[in-house]
């Protein structure tokens, strides 16, 4: 297995009150691709620099970081696509935390 780190942009207009559940639904989708989720970091909303369209000018910003098959990120990018919730998704690899002296 190997460590992702995942950044998501939730679409939040007018559901700031149901992030927690889309950071559930994102955590559990994780698992159930067979990954297993480290860490869960919520950012707060920002105004995005460039506006594609008015709909979308923010976005609630969520990282997570989590072990996982290079294959099932292949699956998790087309589910995540299809998530109304999700409005952006970017996977990268994480790096292996150092070791505590």
């Amino acid at each position: 297995m190997k460590r992702y780190e995942g950044l998501f942009i939730l679409e939040t207009a007018g559901k700031e009150e149901s992030i927690k559940d889309a950071i559930d639904k994102i955590s559990a989708e994780i698992t159930t691709a067979g990954g297993k989720v480290e860490t869960v970091q919520k950012m707060e909303k920002k105004n995005f620099t460039r506006v594609a369209d008015k709909k979308h000018s923010s976005g609630f910003y969520v990282n997570v970081i989590f072990e996982s098959e290079p294959k099932a990120v292949n699956l998790l990018k087309s589910r995540f696509a299809l998530n109304e919730e999700v409005f952006r998704v970017m996977f990268t690899n994480a790096a292996v935390p150092k070791a505590a002296k």
